[in-house]
């Protein structure tokens, strides 16, 4: 893993704004997709992908690298977004997100894409996904793997009882290599998590299942970074990061909304923003995100 100085620091800022534009060009493009999630997660990625995880754009399937595996898929936005940025595949083909042929389907197709481990849809599924194959690698590399099992989970997809049989299973097993990642960003389809089914306690819930537990903000790149270096030096358990996230997180007009959940850019709400201007004024506010992490590079080449 990096250094990471304030001036790496910025640059992971600016990469997870990029990559949230990135998000705003190819929902308008498909005219469906999911805003408030792909958003929100997108710090997350960018620490992962570009400071944490052992991989490697040029050799996907290389033998040694860490495993991502994204259990609420309808956010593959930012998952393919981040992989485009870091360079699995041509920044332009996100613009053929959810089109007939295109490898860069609603949810994420394992053999689409080189460097998809699973695919995804069915949401709770994940986990289970990330549990056997965390099983499988200590079946055969033992103590001694040094690989990573990252698990995306959506908070509201922890509805799902199967989530829980995966929660139980890991825990008995003490998968100290698999490190799961709930967006907590209080929202689902319908309305407001807590509203819908409550998950609190849900830190003492995953204590409760023999789970090393980390609770943060979502937002803050030092912190995510220490989260995960944390996370990797625990032993005989496993670890859930619970990354507190707001959705639709860099557009100001999108933010904190349920409604976005499941919109694209020109077909959400219109109480704050007109339909036919959604995309207009998404990407004029990350233009202007993008101008104060800019600011803060040149303050920092100054120091």
């Amino acid at each position: 893993m990096i250094s990471l100085t304030d001036r790496k620091i910025a640059d992971l800022e600016l990469k997870a704004n990029d990559i949230r534009v990135s998000i705003i060009e190819s929902l308008a493009a498909a005219g469906s997709g999911h805003t408030a999630g792909s958003l929100g997660m997108a710090d997350v990625f960018t620490v992962l992908y570009f400071a944490v995880m052992n991989h490697d754009p040029k050799k996907p399937n290389k033998e040694d690298r860490d495993r991502l595996i994204l259990s609420n898929g309808h956010i593959a936005p930012v998952l393919y977004s981040t992989m485009a940025h870091a360079g699995y595949f041509p920044v332009k083909e996100l613009l053929t997100l959810r089109k007939f042929g295109s490898r860069l389907q609603g949810h994420p197709h394992r053999t689409s894409l080189p460097g998809l481990e699973t695919s995804s849809g069915p949401l709770g599924s994940g986990l289970s996904q990330a549990v056997g194959m965390t099983i499988a690698e200590e079946m055969d590399a033992g103590e001694i793997s040094n690989k990573f099992f990252y698990c995306l989970l959506g908070d509201g997809e922890l509805n799902e009882g199967q989530n829980w049989e995966a929660i139980m299973l890991a825990g008995k097993k003490r998968l100290h290599n698999l490190i799961a990642v709930v967006d907590r960003n209080n929202i689902q389809i319908d309305g407001n998590t807590e509203d819908i089914m409550p998950l609190e306690p849900l830190r003492e819930k995953f204590l409760a299942f023999n789970w090393h537990v980390i609770e943060m903000d979502g937002h803050n790149m030092r912190g995510l970074y220490q989260a995960f270096l944390d996370a990797q030096s625990v032993a005989e358990k496993p670890i859930v990061i619970i990354a507190h996230t707001i959705p639709s997180k860099g557009v100001l007009s999108f933010q904190r909304d349920y409604r976005w959940h499941g919109a694209p850019p020109g077909k959400g709400p219109e109480d704050r923003v007109k339909k036919d201007k959604q995309k207009e004024v998404a990407l004029k506010e990350l233009k202007e995100v993008r101008g104060e992490i800019e600011e803060k590079i040149k303050n920092l080449n100054k120091e």
